[in-house]
């Protein structure tokens, strides 16, 4: 059986609990909220960083093709809901995000990312880790890259 550190493929997702961005307002998430449905839960360095807003654009975009076959998407980093918000309301082409469709979680603690096995613990930012949780909360991807290296939306559809 595959395994990243304690994290084992087809074995239950490591539960978390964090304040995220949703819809531009602070709200509480919770792995468990979204039981029943398939999760892509991905970790990214940096807020206001060049590579990030991309991807994260890409998969706010996507969205709907996600729900769709049943699975939410959520993002996560190291920043506070503050630095998401500001990176939020920044327009795009002034290196922001816009208007996102997917919550972002704030994981200041460094807890989520510590527990998925992708915390550069001598930066205290993630790497880009892609996880894809099912509807009884198991892991089926574990995917941890090096900081400069990016993700594929229709690769993870």
């Amino acid at each position: 059986m595959a395994q990243v550190g304690n994290l084992q493929l087809t074995k239950p997702a490591p539960e978390f609990s964090a304040k995220a961005v949703v819809n531009g307002e602070f709200k509480d998430v919770k792995l468990s909220d979204y039981r029943g449905k398939y999760v892509v839960l991905f970790f990214y360095p940096l807020d206001f960083t060049f590579v990030c807003p991309t991807e994260i654009i890409a998969f706010s975009d996507r969205s709907e093709e996600f729900k769709s076959i049943n699975c939410e998407v959520l993002g996560c980093s190291t920043d506070s809901v503050y630095s998401h918000l500001a990176w939020i309301n920044t327009p795009r082409k002034q290196g922001g995000l816009g208007n996102m469709k997917i919550p972002l979680l704030a994981d200041k603690t460094m807890e989520i990312s510590r527990k998925y096995g992708c915390l550069k613990e001598d930066e205290g930012v993630a790497f880009r880790g892609l996880f894809i949780i099912d509807d009884k909360a198991n892991l089926r991807q574990i995917t941890i890259k090096e900081l400069p290296v990016g993700r594929s939306v229709d690769e993870t559809l």
